[in-house]
Order: C-alpha cells, then sequence, then structure tokens
C-alpha cells in the first residue's frame, strides 16, 4: 500500500501538479496505518518552507465537521436545540425570504417572502434553504444587481444575509448553515467559535498550538503556514500567497475557516471516528453520523451533485452518480459501497484548497489528505486522493 500511494505522490510533485502534500490514516484503534509528507507547502520564491504534518494549513470547509462537533456540544449542554427555530436568534437570516426567478429588463430579482421555520438541524444539514451564492446564478445576478461582489464582507451577515433558494426542509443546496451555525454557538455559549472551540476540542486534544481561525496571530503557528499554489493542470504552478478564500472575514466563519496542521486535523478526526468521550457522548456520534435527509431531499442532493460539472466536481469528490449519497451533520454519506474504495456507510468531505477527509465506518479507518492548491477541488488533485482512500482501504482490508 505505502509503495503504490509514495509513487502517485511523487509522480505527482515530478510532473508539478502539486509542489507538496502531507497524508496521514488510521484505524479505530488509534495506528497509524500511513503518514507521509514530502515537498514543498509553497511556490513563493520567497519563502523555503517544507510541507510536513506540522505545516499549518487552511482546511476550509472541512471546518464544517468541527462546528457541527461544537453544535452538538451546545446541544448536550442544553443551550441549543436541534429542531427549534432559531430565526429569532438570528433575525438577518432569511430576511430577503426566497429568490424565486431574475427580471433582467428591470435588473430586479423576484422575491417571496418567508417565514417557515429555521432548524439547527436544517443548517447543518444544507436543507434550509442557503446555498453560496457562488454556485448559484440566481443569486450571482441578485449580487451584481447591488454592485456587491459573491461572498463579500467581513461579517457572517455580510456574507450569507441573502435569499433563499427553496422552502427550509424541502430541499438540498450546499450553503452557509454552518456559518449562521458559529452565530448561535457564540449567542448560546457567550464566546466567540475560535473560544469556544479552543475549550472544548482543540485543548482537550492536544491540538491548541497547531489550530486556529486566526493562525496569523498565533506565534506557535504564523511562520509554519503554507502558501496556496495555482495550478493549471499542466505543469505550471504559480504563487498564490496573495489570495484570501474567507474574502476579508473578520468573524470566525464556521464552514470554512480554520486553519490546522495535518497532524492536529488528524488528531481530531480520528477521534471522531474512534468516538472519543472527550468531544461528543455516544448517542450525539450517532446524531452526527445518521443521514439527515428525506427521501426528498435526498433525491434534491443527488440531483444537485449531478446539476452541472462545477457541482460535479465540487461536491462529487470522484464517487459515481450510481453510488447513492445522503447528507449527516458531519458531512456527505455514501449509502452504497463502492468496490475498492469504501465500504457502505462512509463519510467524506472536503476543502476548497483541495483538502479531503474520509471515516469508513464499516473498515474502521479514516483519513485525511493535504494540499493546498487551486483552483478550489480541482479534479486531478481529487483523483490523486482517491489513490491514497483506495490505497488506506486496500490495506485495511488485508
Amino acid at each position: 500500500m505505502a509503495q503504490s500511494i509514495d509513487k502517485v505522490y511523487e509522480e505527482a510533485i515530478a510532473s508539478r501538479l502539486i509542489p507538496g502534500f502531507s497524508l496521514l490514516a488510521g484505524d479505530k484503534d488509534g495506528n497509524i496505518l500511513y503518514s507521509k509528507s514530502l515537498g514543498s507547502a509553497t511556490t513563493n520564491p520567497g519563502r523555503d518552507l517544507p510541507f510536513t504534518d506540522n505545516t499549518v494549513c487552511l482546511i476550509a470547509s472541512m471546518t464544517k465537521l468541527m462546528t457541527s462537533v461544537a453544535a452538538l456540544q451546545c446541544v448536550e449542554d442544553g443551550t441549543l436545540e436541534l429542531d427549534k427555530d432559531v430565526r429569532p436568534l438570528l433575525p438577518e437570516m432569511g430576511k430577503y425570504g426566497i429568490i424565486t426567478g431574475f427580471d433582467e429588463n428591470k435588473n430586479a430579482p423576484t422575491l417571496s417572502p418567508n417565514s417557515t421555520p429555521i432548524t439547527l438541524r436544517m443548517l447543518l444539514s444544507h436543507t434550509s434553504g442557503h446555498e453560496y451564492d457562488w454556485l448559484s446564478p440566481l443569486l450571482g445576478k441578485w449580487r451584481e444587481s447591488r454592485n456587491e461582489e459573491l461572498w463579500s464582507g467581513p461579517t457572517i451577515e455580510d456574507k450569507s444575509a441573502i435569499p433563499l433558494v427553496f422552502e427550509p426542509g424541502t430541499g438540498f443546496a450546499y450553503g452557509a448553515g454552518h456559518d449562521w451555525t458559529a452565530k448561535l454557538i457564540q449567542i448560546a455559549s457567550g464566546k466567540t467559535l475560535e473560544e469556544f472551540m479552543r475549550e472544548r476540542i482543540w485543548t482537550p486534544l492536544g491540538v491548541d498550538n497547531d489550530t486556529s481561525f486566526w493562525p496569523k496571530t498565533k506565534e506557535s503557528m504564523r511562520d509554519r503556514i503554507a502558501d496556496l499554489t495555482m495550478s493549471d493542470g499542466n505543469g505550471a504552478l504559480f504563487d498564490a500567497s496573495a489570495v484570501d478564500l474567507m474574502f476579508g472575514a473578520t468573524d470566525c466563519i464556521g464552514g470554512g475557516g480554520v486553519y490546522a496542521s495535518p497532524t492536529a486535523f488528524y488528531t481530531f478526526l480520528s477521534a471522531v471516528l474512534r468516538r472519543d468521550p472527550k468531544l461528543l457522548s455516544s448517542s450525539s456520534y450517532t446524531e452526527l453520523f445518521h443521514p439527515q435527509l428525506d427521501e426528498r431531499c435526498e433525491q434534491r442532493l443527488n440531483d444537485y451533485i449531478a446539476l452541472s460539472p462545477l457541482h460535479t466536481d465540487y461536491l462529487g469528490l470522484r464517487i459515481p452518480h450510481s453510488v447513492r449519497k445522503s447528507w449527516s451533520f458531519a458531512g456527505l454519506v455514501a449509502k452504497d459501497r463502492l468496490e475498492g474504495r469504501f465500504e457502505r456507510g462512509t463519510t467524506l468531505w472536503a476543502g476548497a484548497a483541495t483538502t479531503l477527509w474520509f471515516i469508513d465506518h464499516e473498515a474502521g479507518i479514516c483519513g485525511t489528505a493535504f494540499c493546498q492548491i487551486l483552483p478550489p477541488m480541482h479534479p486531478p488533485v481529487v483523483a490523486l486522493h482517491e489513490q491514497f482512500q483506495r490505497g488506506v482501504f486496500e490495506e485495511a482490508k488485508r
């Protein structure tokens, strides 16, 4: 296994698909099955930073798993409820109603008022009606009509107080549910999401010096931060260190703002696989991994992934459309087995800088693949990470 994974990643560096990477995988007993880091964490000619398992990386949407765990901790504390309407706590959320069309002649959206309750369960399951504006042509036109940039502004309200795209609870769209959840955690706990996660997740797991929303303010982290790199897929790599994937955020973005080292994130991922009681109770772990979508919303998810090449590349993780999918608070759920890659019920998700994690519950393994590559979810690199997952799965099934 190790030699085959080594080979494809070494070839990826040699062909200049990526400048460097870090991979970690292990089993439910806490054993490390595979660990490898190689190459550079920057293409900035002014820096020399090897890619190691201690390199600090933007994990982007892999943050969502941490935010879901934090939200369930609040549920355990009794400060939040999964099925209570949270609109009264978040008055800016959904205030524009539902966007149903756009009049090109008038340069104006068609908006329908809506007061359907939105619950924490919906926010964590992407069934709340929110969609990222960069994924929605209608929301893109709405932004443009207001002379606003996509996903712009420093606060969650700036970025995510936008029209809904369907009545809450009736569909699926990938959006800002975890960002609004960050606000709920702050209201419930009286702490920022950074403070809450540090107290309840990072410090208990011993990764508090390697994980933060604000690594540039941490002496222990700032010199280890990887730079983003742009790949054209044809052997050309360009320094993208000036790119800010959080677009000037000053709030803790619960859907994508955490930076962590591969070791720190793997430590968290392994704890979740092993259902470590330091984080959650047994029943909360069951809720975390339980597929949340009813039949209608599940069909919407599967249709959504197939909606366009962008949706398939960004959300599909190279899983065939024939594999039925659902969604849990943890992430994407593969309801079918995929020969040579994973067992039924495997949970996976990824981050915009083409990072990825998986938890294969039946095989008893988890793993994470780190690089810092753009464009987001760059298909050739996602294909590389698939080979990593397949190699670890093969080893586990020996």
